[in-house]
């Protein structure tokens, strides 16, 4: 049976994406007076690190925000967590699958008239076993996803994907043909993933435009010179495709290695 959904209109939606690369450090250089600035109705954060002691979120729900977590078993290592200012009306935490979920992968929320789910994908860079370990994510991913759109409410996904879509998407892809993070495969992964029924909400906004990235190496002054990758991404269900209304990304956001992407339905 088809699924109808109720559009609220003239109601903004803005939806934040941030790799912070350790809740902590972002903490300690400023997040919350910059959270409290942006004002994200659902920010969701990837790379959280948590320790062995329970992450302190007390400062984000002293900003009228529900706090989400799912950490990775193993310390300083991975993990995302959400915040909402609307409480939702499901939380699922995790995908299922032990050797994901171990590494706080997923987190997803489902709204009245959407679902945001929180993605951080595994990188690859540290090996070829983990660049194996992350192709395997990826093909689970996207059957995983399939699955959720028959249950769900339209999904919008945020995250830290660890791929780059197009040679636009970062400085120099000549260089990084076989890189990971671009190798043929994400590549084609990703145009697969897109045609399952998605829209990159960046380039819905700026087309082809180039130089825009999300990720700068800290050496050697990258992101000072802008040498840097696209790999934070707000896929939106293209059943939402007409509610987005402005995309984009906030380089002068410097809590992190990454910046954080938006989006406003």
């Amino acid at each position: 049976m088809a699924r109808s959904y109720i559009f609220l209109i003239n109601t903004l939606l803005k939806i934040i994406s941030y790799n912070v690369n350790g809740l902590r450090s972002a903490l300690s250089k400023g997040l919350l007076d910059w959270v409290k600035q942006a004002d994200p109705d659902v920010l969701c954060l990837q790379e959280i690190k948590a320790g062995r002691e329970p992450l302190d979120v007390s400062g984000f729900e002293n900003l009228g925000y529900y706090a989400y977590l799912h950490p990775a078993e193993k310390p300083g290592y991975s993990g995302v967590a959400t915040f909402t200012k609307q409480k939702p009306n499901a939380v699922a935490i995790g995908c299922g699958v032990a050797d994901y979920d171990s590494e706080g992968r997923v987190l997803r929320l489902d709204f009245d008239d959407c679902s945001v789910l929180n993605v951080y994908m595994p990188s690859g860079t540290s090996s070829a076993e983990r660049q194996s370990f992350k192709v395997a994510w990826l093909h689970f991913f996207r059957h995983y996803v399939a699955e959720l759109k028959a249950s769900v409410p339209p999904l919008i996904i945020g995250g830290d994907y660890n791929c780059c879509q197009t040679d636009i998407d970062l400085h120099n892809p000549k260089a990084n043909q076989n890189s990971p993070g671009f190798t043929p495969e994400e590549r084609r992964w990703f145009a697969d993933f897109l045609q399952d029924g998605f829209t990159d909400s960046f380039r819905h906004q700026h087309g082809e435009a180039t130089g825009h990235y999300s990720w700068w190496t800290f050496r050697a002054g990258a992101r000072k010179r802008n040498v840097g990758w696209r790999l934070d991404h707000l896929l939106v269900d293209d059943a939402l495709k007409p509610r987005i209304a402005d995309a984009g990304l906030l380089p002068d956001a410097v809590h992190s290695d990454h910046c954080p992407a938006w989006v406003e339905l």
